[in-house]
């Protein structure tokens, strides 16, 4: 009698242990709404299963209707993966009635993930968010610690699928970062809003856009504001979407001199699979390059560079360094401990972007009211031939009374830059004034921790309150 309610004990023991996660035993079913998403998911799941893809071929959102095959797959997946009702409002219903065993991840929802509002409603969200490549980064550690939620046992495997995942995720940035700020050839003017976060990351000169996806009304003073914009910019790429109708098309394109082309931000011509996301991100930007009929030689030698670039297995960002601070005292990796640091590369000669980034940080720290006392802010110059201690002294009081500027050798600011993995080129110099050029560089800011360790990239473009609310959550 005893042994009996024994074993009836411990089988419900075992049932309550195991509820909410898959044996490995078991087959995992999985589920994408998107190509882009199922690329990622794809690639961590080898030699386990495949994902299914709800959404395949060219199915766009914007005109799909669900049927017996979704409701299928999504009734008996352990784990659904959409972005949410701003781009697949059709699922909405069938997603809200799921199981409760069903783990769903909305991501529009992640916090962990940068989302902007729609510029068209600001109550909705913009949901082209893997358009920023370091969104993509952000989502791998995200589907990560999803599936090892669900399925333990081979969380090994999900790990070392991560790391060989990762380095063309990051080759990818390290590209972009390199090769694609200098690109002033011209503006862009978008039908939809689908390069919102590419815009952001990386300082694409958008003009203006109609509407944010094909859920939104066109309305014909959008278009008309749009193509007086475009009179305005003298914008000569218009850049459309695959999969997205354009309405009212001739209204904005008549006696316009414009070169056309179209993106493809879901992947919809692609072929499903791991590689898809590194060939979506490719073809979009070869996209934006001929559209707005940049240097292509150019973009190719980025890419090459990028790809022969050593990107180790390891993340480790940071290392030793000398360099010197605007008041010509010695500065190495051992002052960045026994506080929290934010780390900025730029130059001062720089018009736009270090300014901006600088600015974004103080107005951060400001936010964070006392807890900022336990960051201390730094700036390195990418630019020592024109940024002597002096100078930078002139410069950094514009910004932070707290905030350290360093400088140094070419030599020392390459090593430290190579080691945080930040890339910068002096770009082309005036013949008749030597000290005029620009420098083409990396825009991130790096958070350290007080033991030297790096914690998180925040990417250009981010505001001062998002920026203040990702601190808070580590300084507390």
């Amino acid at each position: 009698m005893r042994g009996s309610w024994y074993r009836v004990l411990v089988a419900g023991l075992l049932l309550l242990l195991t509820l909410g996660r898959v044996e490995a035993a078991g087959d995992l079913k999985v589920v994408a709404t998107i190509k882009p998403v199922h690329a990622l998911l794809a690639g961590l799941m080898k030699d386990i299963g495949e994902p299914q893809l709800l959404l395949q071929g060219e199915q766009s959102p914007f005109d799909y209707q669900p049927d017996e095959r979704a409701r299928r797959l999504l009734q008996e997946a352990d784990l659904v993966v959409w972005v949410g009702p701003e781009l697949e409002k059709t699922l909405q219903p069938l997603i809200a009635g799921l199981p409760q065993r069903t783990r769903v991840i909305e991501l529009l929802s992640q916090d962990d993930l940068k989302i902007l509002p729609s510029r068209t409603d600001p109550t909705q969200r913009n949901p082209f968010f893997w358009m920023d490549d370091r969104n993509a980064i952000i989502l791998l550690d995200l589907l990560t610690d999803a599936l090892i939620a669900i399925d333990p046992e081979r969380s090994h495997v999900y790990t070392r699928n991560r790391l060989r995942l990762l380095k063309p995720l990051k080759r990818i940035d390290r590209e972009y970062e390199y090769g694609y700020r200098g690109l002033q050839t011209g503006t862009v003017a978008e039908y939809y809003d689908s390069l919102y976060y590419f815009e952001q990351a990386y300082a694409l000169p958008v003009v203006g856009h109609v509407a944010t996806t094909p859920w939104d009304p066109i309305e014909t003073a959008k278009v008309l504001a749009l193509r007086s914009r475009m009179r305005e910019y003298k914008t000569g790429c218009l850049l459309l979407d695959r999969g997205m109708p354009a309405e009212g098309l001739e209204l904005l394109t008549t006696d316009m001199a414009l070169t056309q082309d179209t993106l493809d931000p879901l992947g919809l011509q692609l072929p499903a699979g791991e590689g898809l996301y590194v060939k979506l991100m490719r073809h979009n930007t070869d996209v934006i390059k001929g559209c707005l009929q940049a240097d292509m030689d150019e973009a190719a030698r980025a890419r090459a560079q990028a790809e022969a670039a050593f990107i180790p297995d390891n993340e480790g960002i940071g290392g030793r360094f000398i360099l010197t601070d605007q008041y010509g005292r010695l500065v190495t990796e051992e002052n960045l401990r026994g506080h929290w640091s934010l780390v900025y590369f730029g130059y001062t000669h720089c018009p736009d972007v270090c300014p901006t980034s600088l600015a974004t940080m103080t107005q951060a720290l400001k936010r964070l009211g006392p807890k900022a006392e336990r960051i201390q802010p730094y700036f390195v110059t990418v630019d020592p031939e024109r940024d002597k201690a002096s100078v930078i002294r002139e410069y950094v009081k514009y910004f932070d009374p707290r905030l350290i500027g360093l400088t140094g050798t070419p030599a020392m600011i390459q090593r430290l830059a190579d080691e945080f993995g930040v890339r910068f080129e002096k770009g082309e110099v005036d013949p008749e004034d030597p000290s005029l050029y620009a420098m083409d560089h990396s825009a991130s800011l790096f958070l350290m921790a007080p033991d030297g360790r790096f914690v998180t990239k925040f990417a250009y473009g981010i505001s001062a309150r998002t920026l203040a609310e990702k601190l808070e959550e580590y300084v507390r």
